[in-house]
């Protein structure tokens, strides 16, 4: 892990960053309490909120970093093990000495902390989104706040000076980014290798979460392993695969010093691709290179997203499923239809990086989101730079009911050929997914190669029917 400097210098910027906007106050950045699935000790695996863990370095429950801005002083408050923990729990560090490995000499308990405000009562606390309902209780109790100003209270001056730290990359994370990329493209390389017709789809997804925890990692989001993948977010995995059909993965790693990796990836159940799902997989695997031809800093991921929606439409044009001016189907946003999501969103310590704080901060810098269809999902617009690290995932669905809707409803009709496109409706969809930085003002992929064309495809699943 990174040393106690690095974590010195994070708050030493963020507090020169905040000041920007305030003189003074304290900035109290929560972390996350254990989170019980049943009953009070059987708990969901911990996992530490992100700045938190980013500025103060501590990744265990009920922790509370405080920025004291008027006096240039960090602290942690939290609590140190009892001796029952530690009969539980076998020997653990003390609160002081782990703070210490981060560069903070001012710790004390969770009572110590409720003084602490009380007595700096004069001083605004700046605090950010809470996303969690127990955080949001705690904060009400210690700044005597109802719930609902504790919702209402965060600080937008806070968001944006965090955002605009963290957006950034350092090499060093770069570098365990880059880790746990590699996890997660072993986890499709087993799943490309081991799913067969006949097996289940949660047959697959346990050899995905066998390379997880073979790595020491955990899951950076509940993974998608699904033969419907027209459903964009389909956690289902009780379908059997079957012959002519197509699986789609889409999984991460987060790995043990706190960053993820997030790859999605389609191929058939069968050995070879039908020359029918082949068509389609060429033309989404054409719009993901061009996509990476055209990655660099100074343009907004806006028109990176468009401009790869015009090589989908483009190839689907050529499959007779698009007519008319592709420029101004474009315009009208008919490659919603297909593509109803996102080209991408920013990557780091979350799989969608601090959109706690809103999209709107974190990937548009403050710019208005379109509210069209399909564009207003794109989690990320704004302007690329040196450090920034994303995911490019285009995909192309044939979904049901949607077709259903804007053929009935003669939405973009006049761009559409429903005959042609309902030859598909039991096509599914196809995502392919990989995970970049901005460098020196251009795009690169983090990782080893990863399987992408047809015959590499083809090459990884022969491997599976192989065995």
């Amino acid at each position: 892990m990174f040393n106690k400097e690095t974590f010195i210098q994070r708050r030493k910027k963020l507090r020169n960053e905040f000041k920007k906007f305030k003189k003074s106050g304290l900035i109290l950045i929560t972390g996350n309490s254990e989170a019980s699935m049943d009953y009070l000790d059987n708990t969901y695996d911990f996992k530490q909120d992100s700045s938190f863990r980013y500025y103060f370095g501590i990744d265990r429950a009920d922790m509370f970093g405080l920025i004291d801005l008027t006096n240039d002083k960090d602290y942690i408050f939290g609590y140190d093990y009892t001796i029952d923990d530690i009969v539980w729990m076998g020997p653990q560090e003390s609160l002081r000495d782990e703070a210490t490995n981060f560069g903070i000499k001012n710790t004390g308990s969770y009572e110590d902390l409720k003084v602490f405000i009380k007595y700096n009562n004069d001083k605004e606390v700046y605090y950010q989104p809470q996303y969690r309902g127990e955080n949001i209780i705690t904060l009400g109790e210690l700044l005597n706040k109802t719930n609902d100003e504790i919702k209402d209270g965060s600080s937008k001056e806070l968001c944006y000076a965090i955002a605009n730290q963290r957006n950034y990359k350092s090499p060093e994370e770069i570098i365990e980014i880059e880790k746990a990329v590699n996890v997660t493209r072993d986890m499709h390389l087993r799943a490309m290798r081991t799913a067969k017709k006949g097996m289940k789809e949660y047959e697959v997804t346990a050899k995905i979460q066998e390379v997880v925890l073979k790595n020491h990692c955990t899951n950076s989001f509940p993974t998608i392993c699904s033969t419907n993948g027209q459903t964009l977010h389909n956690h289902y995995h009780g379908n059997t695969l079957e012959s002519g059909k197509m699986l789609l993965i889409d999984s991460g790693a987060k790995s043990n010093s706190g960053y993820c990796g997030d790859m999605t990836t389609t191929f058939p159940v069968d050995e070879k691709f039908t020359p029918k799902q082949a068509e389609v997989y060429n033309i989404l695997i054409d719009a993901y290179n061009h996509t990476e031809s055209i990655l660099r800093a100074g343009i907004t991921y806006k028109e990176v997203h468009l401009s790869t929606c015009y090589k989908i439409i483009e190839g689907l044009k050529s499959l007779g499923l698009i007519k008319g001016d592709l420029d101004k189907a474009i315009e009208n946003g008919v490659q919603a239809l297909f593509m109803p999501h996102g080209l991408g969103h920013m990557m780091g310590m979350d799989v969608h990086d601090m959109e706690n704080f809103t999209e709107v901060i974190v990937g548009y810098n403050g710019e208005e989101k379109s509210t069209q269809f399909g564009l207003a999902s794109l989690r990320l617009g704004r302007v690329l730079e040196d450090g920034f690290v994303f995911t490019v995932e285009p995909g192309i669905y044939f979904i049901p009911e949607l077709i259903k809707k804007w053929k009935d409803e003669k939405i973009n009709s006049e761009f559409l050929n429903f005959k042609k496109i309902e030859e598909y409706l039991d096509f599914g969809g196809i995502r392919y997914e990989g995970d970049y930085v901005i460098e020196d003002g251009k795009g690169r992929r983090l990782g080893l190669k990863m399987p992408k064309t047809v015959k590499e495809v083809e090459a990884e699943r022969a491997k599976a029917y192989a065995k």
